[in-house]
């Protein structure tokens, strides 16, 4: 998820991903880059043709380059399974996701194929780096190797789009593996104390839901500040830190409003751009959703101004909010902390609707890749996704994820755990997320290549814009600016 240059500098923090597992190196045989060989350089993988689909590739070595991931921390602990169906070992890396980039980056410049599996976020790796991936199609259609189970249409079709494929609406470039979804986190027993006098005092239902407006959200929030100070500090905190984390959290309210960074911004974000024209935060939605924003967060906790995700997520555990917006993974660290007192809903809407920001991402295969050794990459991806691996994940106590299967949510173990008491605490948020996922609902930023720089342009004129620098007009059309002159660039890769 983090998408920008700033966690350069943050390297030594761990990642919202990692904090969610707790403990990422327990329970894997997780290696670091240097002690991996790169099976390429050597020469294919030996095939085995005629018997089992699965074993033809036995006796291979794969490297597996990730962020660290709930599914990766999930796979590294428990991929023993593949071993025995297939023959081939799996060497695993997790890094933050700025080294996996830099590293996937410098391994498809060498016309090698170090890792020759690659975790390919849509933003980092996919857009611009695409002609360095493989069309999965290939694989699909090849009689000798197994097939996807259920076939590519059992993924969730948005996260299909906005993870796998860029421009070309029918290449395939990486299979959906992980889904963080922003969602609605409030502390249901607060509500459910307060809620006749809210509901007086403020004149209408104050349950989160996806009806509500951010206008209602402003209201309930003061509310709490005001009248509820000795059970909770603040009625809202925010992930507003001059970080990729800001630009998600005003997404959200961007898009309600009607807003966008580009013209055609749901085919943009779906599908991606390599150039989507001029930058349409100047738009007088865009201008009000970022007037609102900076209402919302001039009542918020202070503190949000120096939170991520995890930072957000540390304070909702601690007892410190009322609610937030936040990455719907960290359900299973608030079943942990505080077990039974956060409930979920989609986010609240604007003028324009609902939106709720999509951070997910897919798995794809180095081009570098030699015949076979693409062909054991495949089994392993197909495996790494396929609905009883992603059942194995949400058990998991090494890792977790949300499934990006259809079939996954329709199993009646999987839906029992969407109530308490919940052996898959991540599925208590399945009915929010569900909803986000629609094509109506789902925030995607855009997907274009040169999305890094952009990122860091909003992010940081937003936080102007929070310290009173810069006043949300100025905040929107500086922005608009330097993000033109980003795109003006283009991109090589």
């Amino acid at each position: 998820m983090d998408r920008d240059s700033s966690r350069l500098s943050d390297s030594s923090r761990p990642s919202r991903r990692e904090v969610l597992r707790g403990t990422l190196a327990a329970g894997a045989s997780l290696s670091l880059a240097g002690a991996l060989g790169s099976c390429g350089a050597h020469g294919d993988v030996r095939r085995v043709r005629g018997g089992d689909q699965w074993r033809q590739f036995q006796g291979a070595t794969l490297n597996f380059i990730s962020e660290n991931t709930a599914p990766t921390a999930a796979i590294a602990a428990n991929v023993r399974p593949f071993t025995d169906l297939t023959g081939i070992n799996v060497k695993i890396v997790t890094l933050e996701l700025n080294a996996v980039t830099q590293r996937v980056a410098l391994d498809l410049a060498s016309g090698g194929a170090e890792y020759q599996v690659i975790y390919a976020d849509p933003y980092q790796i996919l857009a611009p780096y695409r002609k360095g991936l493989v069309d999965l199609r290939t694989l699909q259609a090849d009689p000798s190797l197994p097939k996807v189970p259920g076939g590519v249409g059992d993924f969730i079709p948005t996260q299909l789009d906005a993870a796998g494929r860029f421009v070309d609406p029918h290449a395939i470039y990486t299979l959906p593996y992980d889904a963080p979804t922003m969602i609605w986190h409030y502390r249901r027993d607060l509500f459910d104390q307060y809620h006749a006098r809210m509901a007086h005092d403020l004149g209408f239902d104050p349950t989160p839901g996806g009806d509500r407006t951010w206008e209602e959200y402003f209201k309930i929030a003061q509310w709490f500040n005001k009248n509820a100070r000795s059970d909770v500090a603040y009625g809202t905190g925010h992930q507003a830190r001059q970080h990729d984390s800001l630009m998600n959290d005003f997404s959200n309210v961007l898009w309600s409003y009607g807003g966008d960074y580009f013209d055609n911004g749901k085919q943009v974000g779906r599908l991606g751009a390599q150039d989507p024209g001029p930058c349409r935060l100047d738009s007088a939605a865009a201008i009000a959703a970022a007037r609102f924003y900076d209402r919302l967060l001039a009542i918020a906790d202070p503190a949000s101004r120096t939170w991520d995700w995890d930072g957000l997520g540390a304070a909702m555990r601690a007892g410190r909010l009322a609610m937030c917006p936040n990455w719907h993974e960290y359900a299973a660290t608030n079943e942990q902390v505080i077990p039974g007192k956060v409930d979920y809903a989609p986010l609240p809407k604007g003028p324009a609707g609902t939106a709720n920001m999509y951070g997910g991402t897919g798995v794809g295969i180095n081009a570098n890749t030699r015949p076979h050794e693409r062909g054991a990459a495949w089994l392993f991806i197909v495996w790494a996704t396929a609905p009883a691996t992603q059942l194995a994940d949400l058990k998991s106590k090494a890792g977790g994820g949300t499934p990006t299967r259809t079939s996954v949510y329709q199993m009646p173990e999987v839906r029992a755990a969407e109530k308490r008491p919940s052996s898959m605490p991540n599925m208590l948020t399945a009915p929010a997320v569900t909803q986000a996922w629609r094509p109506d609902r789902i925030g995607l930023r855009p997907k274009i290549p040169m999305w890094n720089e952009c990122d860091t342009a909003i992010f940081t004129q937003l936080s102007r814009m929070l310290t009173g620098e810069a006043s949300p007009e100025e905040a929107m059309r500086s922005t608009k600016k330097r993000i033109d002159r980003i795109v003006a660039r283009g991109w090589v890769a």
